[in-house]
């Protein structure tokens, strides 16, 4: 089993910055990439970010390319989203979320393990 332990969130004035953190637990080693999603209330989970393990390259949903970075520490065994020039429609719950792949994917059912979330509110 994983564990992924999210941290980070709160309450930021629209244009602000947040980072979010995933400390990852247990057996790492049977993944390979990790995920951030969000979901806003009423709506379903939707993919932010993906970055590999090994060789830590990404990949960003359309909404967030140029505002939201995705980074790793493997000696951590640590996940970060830096959230830049934040806007009231980026507000939800985050979550990370482990792949036993490296390939990068927008399907929430294709990531094994998950965090309890933490909620980003982005006031206008």
């Amino acid at each position: 089993q994983v564990q992924l332990v999210e941290s980070g969130g709160g309450l930021v004035q629209a244009g602000g910055s947040l980072r979010l953190s995933c400390a990852a637990s247990g057996r790492t080693f049977s993944t390979y990439s990790m995920g951030w999603f969000r979901q806003a209330p009423g709506k379903e989970r939707e993919f932010v970010a993906h970055i590999k393990w090994r060789g830590g390259s990404t990949l960003y949903a359309d909404s967030v390319e140029g505002r939201f970075t995705i980074s790793r520490d493997n000696v951590k065994n640590t996940v970060y989203l830096q959230m830049d020039s934040l806007k009231p429609e980026d507000t939800a719950v985050y979550y990370c979320a482990a792949r036993t792949r490296y390939s990068p994917t927008y399907n929430p059912e294709e990531y094994a393990y998950w965090g309890q979330g933490t909620q980003v509110t982005v006031s206008s």
